[in-house]
């Protein structure tokens, strides 16, 4: 089944192409690697599918983004309704200064969600489904602020569960992490794949090819393939591809 379906998305910054003609789809319950050099339009692709883009002065999108079947950017779309089934945990950690229990029950709060039994049941699955709870279950209290980087990444990552989306967007989650902390995020994601359908950028080609189903590469703006992680890491059908995964370029 298609969760996710983009077709003929085209995406300009102002004078900017920075998305050309991209149709692609990624199914249910798998994750999706997006990899390619700098600026090759991989992170604008990503927010496209949640409408992070809105964000961005003179930014203009054009085709569909399906999210299990509903157009993204129909005019009938509330943003936030959008934004409860596609979750996002962005590059850098992001925690909010408060305890580490308001910060995963903020999207309930704001959602005006006030059962507070629902609240803590809630707040407590996400926590254990990001694999935080048992380094954290005595400190709920606690700051977030005062965790470490790879603690606070999976809070965030507990913060965008707890309004159980049907999507995560992860935006190179482990570049600013200890390679001991991006083994945890990796090991999470293969946890979480049995529940969510997620979409991953990357530039880590090794993490591409450890943790995901499908691997689209992009370049200059263009989907230039799009396979199962076995076939472009092993036979490419296209020289760029293939360039890119050997280091000649990116």
């Amino acid at each position: 089944m298609k969760v996710i379906e983009t077709i003929d998305l085209n995406v300009h910054y102002k004078e900017v192409h920075a998305l050309k003609n991209v149709t692609m789809s990624m199914n249910k319950l798998s994750i999706t690697a997006l990899m390619g050099p700098s600026g090759c339009g991989k992170s604008t692709y990503l927010r496209a599918l949640n409408r992070m883009n809105d964000l961005i002065e003179g930014c203009k999108v054009s085709g569909q983004v399906l999210i299990e079947g509903d157009n993204a950017y129909a005019r009938d779309i509330h943003v936030d309704d959008l934004r409860k089934k596609v979750g996002m945990v962005f590059q850098k950690p992001n925690p909010f200064p408060m305890s580490i229990f308001e910060n995963v029950a903020y999207g309930l709060r704001v959602n005006g969600v006030r059962d507070k039994k629902f609240i803590h049941e809630q707040v407590e699955k996400a926590i254990h489904q990001a694999a935080l709870w048992d380094e954290v279950k005595d400190f709920l209290k606690k700051s977030a602020m005062d965790l470490s980087g790879g603690q606070q990444q999976r809070l965030c990552i507990a913060r965008a569960l707890v309004i159980e989306p049907s999507v995560l967007l992860m935006d190179e989650p482990t570049s600013a992490l200890d390679p001991i902390s991006s083994a945890k995020i990796e090991e999470l994601m293969f946890d979480l794949k049995k529940n969510y359908t997620i979409v991953i950028v990357t530039h880590n080609i090794q993490q591409a090819a450890r943790i995901s189903d499908n691997t689209a590469f992009f370049y200059i703006g263009e989907l230039i393939e799009l396979g199962t992680t076995k076939e472009i890491f092993t036979n490419p059908k296209n020289e760029r591809t293939q360039n890119y995964i050997t280091g000649r370029f990116g």
